[in-house]
């Protein structure tokens, strides 16, 4: 209790308990970690949005399996993050012959912080601005909230303003650019 009271008195707030269990917050404050991080959840559930976006997803039914292949990723994993997907009705799912799962939209429509949001849960950096959260008592005290509100707000307003098209974009100029740099080595080689 006194680790939490001090935790609490040191960073103003509760751990963020929907990314870190309030132990696993608690390790990794006291070992020096402090970072705020995107599980791979998050981080597998835009691989897989941006898979299906480049491979069809938008217009037919991709099988979990081929997008698992190309992603290297478990198939038994991705079927939880799909799951989440489906809930929040970013993708829709189909079974049977023919099945798989689609886009329920444009590439263009789908915010990167949307998804972080289905498959993370709230993405405050600190539990007293998560949607729902009790209101802290030291509100009104607090000398942070104000930094904390700022920081949530460039947060979300980054996330928000890049869609799974931007994601495509950097990495077909990225496969473009490497591609001319392999192609300028051959010729540089002969």
């Amino acid at each position: 209790k006194i680790k939490n009271q001090l935790l609490q008195h040191i960073f103003g707030c509760r751990p963020h308990s929907s990314l870190l269990s309030a132990s696993a917050w608690k390790y990794n404050m006291l070992n020096g970690g402090g970072q705020m991080l995107v599980s791979t959840k998050g981080r597998y559930a835009l691989r897989v949005l941006a898979d299906m976006a480049e491979n069809g997803g938008e217009n037919e039914f991709i099988p979990l399996k081929d997008i698992a292949d190309r992603q290297e990723i478990s198939e038994k994993y991705l079927e939880a993050i799909v799951k989440l997907l489906v809930t929040d009705k970013l993708l829709i799912g189909h079974r049977g012959k023919g099945g798989g799962y689609r886009l329920a939209k444009a590439p263009s429509k789908y915010s990167v912080g949307e998804i972080l949001r289905a498959t993370e849960g709230d993405i405050a950096p600190v539990s007293c601005l998560c949607e729902g959260a009790e209101k802290c008592p030291r509100r009104n005290e607090c000398s942070t909230i104000a930094m904390w509100t700022r920081l949530d707000d460039m947060i979300s307003s980054y996330l928000d303003g890049i869609s799974i098209a931007d994601l495509m974009e950097k990495t077909a100029s990225a496969k473009k650019e490497s591609g001319s740099k392999a192609a300028g080595k051959k010729k540089t080689d002969k």
